[in-house]
């Protein structure tokens, strides 16, 4: 549901998802944990006070804390890989008025690997993974992925279905290709078969 919401602006035509990537949840819930804590606090207050003036000001104060939690979340859940069935989309989010796209086509896919390191890490199950692009030479990288083996052989698998659609693609165009060129020629030969049935013969000379 906040997938479709949130990603499907970013696709192409004929273009599908197979994939999310988000970093760990670990980090969601660090991102989120304290402005939880204080909007709890913040409305918790309104059992101590019937005030109308306090209870206006805790009510914009807990609204404030609102947007506080709604912008880390976005923060975490916007940073994010978009693997669909004809490239992976980096997406960043860095504030309400701040966004970065970029997209990298299967067919400029040079590598993909995944690193984990440390004890968290292992034990936690999260990785970085690391794309390098044919035509830069540059690559872009996701830290603090779940899983990132699993995602990896997803990946590959996608690149796979892919680069197999575009050759058989391919193919077809050159079949398609062969075909009209041996059809036109085909059609001047007998063209120039008919041209020379209907030549005026010479007159014969008496």
């Amino acid at each position: 549901m906040l997938n479709s919401f949130f990603f499907t602006q970013h696709l192409d035509d004929e273009e599908g998802i197979e994939l999310v990537v988000h970093k760990h949840w670990l980090l969601g819930v660090k991102s989120l944990w304290f402005p939880t804590v204080v909007f709890t606090a913040v409305w918790s207050l309104l059992y101590f006070t019937h005030t109308q003036y306090i209870v206006i000001g805790i009510s914009l104060s807990a609204l404030g804390v609102a947007i506080w939690w709604i912008r880390n979340f976005m923060d975490y859940y916007l940073d994010a890989w978009i693997v669909t069935n004809k490239g992976i989309i980096d997406l960043e989010w860095h504030g309400w008025f701040h966004r970065k796209s970029a997209r990298v086509l299967y067919s400029d896919v040079q590598g993909i690997g995944y690193e984990v390191k440390g004890i968290l890490g292992t034990m936690m199950g999260y990785g970085e993974i690391t794309l390098e692009k044919i035509s830069t030479g540059s690559s872009i990288s996701m830290p603090y992925v779940k899983c990132p083996r699993k995602v990896e052989a997803l990946i590959l698998q996608c690149m796979e279905n892919y680069m197999h659609k575009k050759n058989l693609k391919d193919a077809s165009t050159v079949q398609t290709i062969l075909a009209e060129f041996v059809a036109s020629t085909m059609q001047k030969r007998a063209a120039e078969e008919n041209m020379k049935k209907i030549k005026p013969k010479p007159p014969v000379k008496r």
